[in-house]
């Protein structure tokens, strides 16, 4: 089976985190550098320049851990930063068998509330930052994916596997949105319709590239120092000796 760019990169220790904001010394991030070889640098190089933010994916309870993290190892494949994650009933696990590394080099945003707040946490964080929310759904009241504009900043949410998306969604979500079927089944399996509407989504921006869609100069610096830390070993360490050179 022929190799892809992450299979020549070391594990790195995965992570589940919200990255903060922030100045980035680039000394630093050329001391840890040192450590990493030219091809690695390169590969993430490249996917950094391809990463976006304009579109993101929320999974609503999805209590099969393989097609969450399918739907993970989707969303890099299409150069998307960020994933979010509402718990309820079940508490996501990455499936490392499915993701194939993914998980180490997207952000995973997780939501639960014992109050049962977690979608409204969830989808007040989206649209502070300008997301619109659609809920995939075949109702009759959906929007085709045709229909959907590429030039707006987009959450697209997935529900269970038997249940699809909850009425706690539907009801705070500002649409719905389906896959036209051609057949006598309703809908696709969760990670071949993230897959189809990632496909299509990001190819249209692309096609008329909306300002803003990929990530900012500072936000690579970002995600730079996250890879750089997970990638080199005993990193801690070496970022306490080149902090104590520093400070000498």
């Amino acid at each position: 089976m022929m190799k892809n760019s992450w299979d020549s990169f070391e594990s790195p220790r995965p992570l589940i985190m919200n990255y903060e904001n922030g100045p980035i010394d680039q000394g630093l991030l050329d001391y840890l550098g040192q450590y990493i070889t030219d091809h690695k640098k390169s590969v993430m190089e490249r996917v950094l320049e391809d990463r976006t933010r304009h579109f993101t994916v929320v999974l609503e309870d999805i209590y099969k851990p393989h097609n969450a993290s399918a739907v993970l190892r989707t969303c890099d494949c299409f150069g998307l930063q960020d994933i979010h994650v509402v718990e309820k009933t079940n508490q996501y696990k990455i499936n490392p068998y499915v993701t194939r590394g993914a998980s180490e080099w997207v952000d995973i945003h997780k939501y639960f509330s014992p109050a049962g707040n977690a979608v409204k946490d969830c989808f007040n964080s989206l649209k502070s930052k300008g997301y619109k929310i659609l809920a995939t759904s075949p109702n009759a009241d959906s929007v085709s994916i045709y229909d959907l504009d590429p030039n707006q900043k987009t959450a697209l949410v997935f529900g269970n596997e038997h249940e699809g998306v909850s009425e706690d969604v539907r009801d705070q979500a500002d649409g719905l949105v389906h896959i036209p079927m051609l057949g006598f089944t309703e809908s696709f399996n969760i990670s071949v319709s993230a897959s189809i509407f990632l496909y299509d989504l990001v190819r249209k921006a692309k096609e008329s590239l909306p300002k803003g869609f990929y990530l900012t100069d500072e936000e690579k610096q970002q995600l730079r120092l996250k890879w750089y830390r997970q990638i080199v070993k005993r990193s801690k360490l070496h970022e306490k000796m080149y902090w104590d050179s520093k400070n000498k």
